[in-house]
């Protein structure tokens, strides 16, 4: 049954792991992110004044480029090996390098005129990579007797139509459950999503085991967008979520359709910026850590509703090869999303424990001032 496949690889402590080149690159990858991290973290904690400023500047740009640097690598890398087709290739290396592009250029320059343009540039190649995820589908996929078979089948509107709730849900909390936080994005809040995004992505490859179809139990390695989004709120938690959701399908593609792309990548992760939500509410604020796991529980709710409706909608082959109904198969099958946000938000409450840890979250996430209206004379 498939319960056995799913417990068919045995636990894997990748850093350590240097038996194959592409291991080889993972560990290193992990060590020098781990390294950097704390080299962020020590020079944001001990500088001061002009110094520290000049020192996240520096930071974000350098974690930035080496976040994408990595992606690169392993999506050339699964070109190699695994045959990814040019037609998913290109557009995605085009889309991060875009991405990477206008993080960069937004450090600098944040006029209407730039935001715009870039906006435009990156909304642009995301579409472009939409559209060549769909002309693969029509190539590849949906004549193929296995994903379309008369036991199973694609359910091309209904993913459509679960993709759009899921982006209308998860933007529509991300607004209402940040309406306290600081619009817009600052030099601090570009560095620090640079730093977090990179260290998901980095702990991401510290798997306990991988999912034969795609999804793995992982080191916590949600735990750095989750605080991203305690400090600078959902809005732009949601915002990391979703460019870390993109690196993950460049780190471990299982893609046969456009809409389950955005369901299984993208929407699934922009959802973990939810995980803020609860930093506004002051009833609680005397319990960071309830906070905190508040906001990780609706996060991962979201995040195992859309691997579930992909589950079902796009791969029902795999149902069918269990003789087991989609939905049963897809709840049990993403379960894994449980045993992975267990992990985190353990992990979480005892950093949230700290006092001075969580001192330095509520300086940086303050609500923003209204302004005071000026006194007669």
């Amino acid at each position: 049954m498939f319960l056995n496949s799913l417990l068919a690889d045995k636990p894997v402590w990748y850093p350590v792991l240097f038996d194959s080149p592409l291991n080889i690159a993972r560990g290193i990858a992990f060590w020098l992110t781990l390294i950097l991290a704390i080299g962020f973290v020590l020079g944001a904690l001990l500088l001061k004044g002009p110094q520290r400023k000049k020192f996240l500047r520096y930071a974000s740009i350098s974690a930035i480029a080496y976040a994408c640097a990595v992606a690169l690598l392993f999506l050339i890398w699964t070109f190699v090996d695994d045959g990814i087709v040019t037609m998913l290739f290109v557009p995605i290396l085009i889309l991060i390098v875009a991405i990477a592009g206008s993080a960069v250029t937004l450090f600098f320059n944040r006029s209407k005129t730039v935001v715009t343009v870039l906006a435009c540039t990156v909304g642009a190649a995301a579409v472009a990579t939409l559209v060549c995820l769909g002309v693969f589908y029509a190539r590849n996929i949906a004549g193929d007797g296995y994903y379309n078979s008369e036991v199973a089948s694609v359910n091309q509107i209904v993913l459509y139509i679960s993709a759009a709730a899921l982006i209308v849900v998860i933007v529509a909390l991300g607004f209402l459950l940040g309406t306290g936080d600081k619009k817009g994005f600052d030099s601090k809040s570009i560095a620090y999503a640079g730093i977090c995004i990179a260290m998901s992505f980095a702990l991401s490859y510290v798997r306990f085991f991988k999912l034969p179809q795609g999804g793995s139990v992982t080191l916590a390695s949600l735990l750095p967008l989750m605080i991203y989004s305690c400090m600078f709120g959902t809005r732009k938690g949601v915002f990391a979520g979703l460019i870390y959701g993109i690196l993950q399908a460049v780190q471990d593609p299982y893609i046969i359709h456009p809409a389950q792309f955005l369901l299984d990548y993208p929407i699934a992760f922009a959802a973990i910026g939810l995980a803020g939500a609860f930093f506004n509410v002051k009833k609680l604020d005397r319990l960071p850590q309830v906070q905190f796991a508040l906001g990780a529980i609706v996060a991962s709710a979201l995040r195992y509703l859309s691997h579930v409706l992909s589950g079902v909608f796009a791969f029902s082959a795999y149902a069918a090869d269990a003789e087991m109904g989609a939905w049963i198969y897809s709840l049990a099958y993403n379960s894994f999303v449980f045993a992975d946000i267990a992990i985190a938000i353990v992990v979480g409450i005892l950093v949230f424990s700290s006092k001075s840890f969580v001192k330095e979250v509520k300086k940086v996430r303050p609500a923003e001032k209204k302004e005071e209206p000026a006194e007669e004379e």
